[in-house]
Formats: C-alpha cells, sequence, structure tokens
C-alpha cells in the first residue's frame, strides 16, 4: 500500500511500514499571504502581560514556524520563562541582554541571538532613554500540531 491509498482508505501505517511511505508533497494555496501593518492591529494582550513587554503576533497560517514582534521599553525586563520550541530573536533597534540559563548576553541591533529549548530566559533593554524591539521566530507550531509544546512563565506555573 502507498501513501495515497492509505490516505483513500484510512489505514494507518507502523513502524513496520517506514519503507513503504513516499511522500507526495501538494500546494494548498491558504487564504492568507499577507499580514499588513502588524503593529496596527495590536498587542497580543496575553502574551504581553505575562511577559510583561509588548507583544505582537504576526498573524499568518503558518503550520510550522511563527512570528513575532517584541518591544522591550526602556529599562524594561521581561519575566523568566521556557518553553520546549526554540526561538531565534533578531534585533531591530536598541541594545540589551537576554540571560539563558543564568548566562548574561548582550546584544544590539543587527544581532541574533538563540534560545534552546526548555532554557530558562528573560530579556532586558539596557537603556533607560530608548525602546528595543526584535523579531521572535519560533518552531512552536509545529510542536502544537505534535501536542508537545509546552511553556512556563517562572513564579506562575511551578
Amino acid at each position: 500500500m502507498n501513501t495515497q491509498q492509505a490516505l483513500v482508505t484510512g489505514a494507518k501505517f507502523t513502524s513496520n511500514d517506514f519503507h513503504k511511505t513516499y511522500a507526495r508533497p501538494h500546494f494548498r494555496r491558504p487564504d492568507k499571504l499577507i499580514h499588513r501593518n502588524v503593529e496596527q492591529a495590536g498587542e497580543h494582550n496575553q502574551f504581553s502581560t505575562e511577559r510583561k513587554h509588548p507583544v505582537f503576533f504576526v498573524d499568518l497560517p503558518t503550520q510550522n514556524v511563527s512570528l513575532t514582534i517584541g518591544g522591550l521599553l526602556p529599562d524594561q525586563v521581561t519575566n523568566r520563562h521556557r518553553h520546549t520550541y526554540e526561538t531565534v530573536l533578531y534585533v531591530l533597534a536598541g541594545k540589551g541582554w537576554t540571560e539563558i540559563e543564568g548566562e548574561r548576553i548582550d546584544w544590539q541591533a543587527g544581532d541574533a541571538v538563540y534560545i534552546p529549548s526548555w532554557a530558562w530566559h528573560r530579556h532586558q533593554n539596557a537603556s533607560s532613554t530608548e525602546p528595543a524591539k526584535y523579531l521572535a521566530c519560533e518552531n512552536a507550531p509545529q510542536l502544537q500540531n505534535l501536542g508537545v509544546a509546552l511553556r512556563e512563565e517562572e513564579g506562575r506555573d511551578l
């Protein structure tokens, strides 16, 4: 039985059938291909409150990666938190630092920072006068779709 036949009949593959699976990718056009003026859509209230800084979700139908815009006000520091998904931050503006498992990583505009899965971390703006802003790319949707995405906020979930 090939993959197409299994899909039609509803049959399930087992580990013994691994050699019988043949990918047949197909294009499915999503309803939405662009999210215009992301920051004008407003902050994501839950994440902004939990992280103690403005967070804007990019609302596109991605199933494997997500993109958010994070802002840090002058002197602002986020809650320590951790999650099972990886994160790459790309700093758009400002200077600050990210603490990852107790190690301080200083960053500035143009830098990229990697946060491994399940590492306790937090972010702080180093400026008392200027905001900082970054893009956060994560594989959260992929892990959510697999049912293994977890997130903890220090002091709340422990």
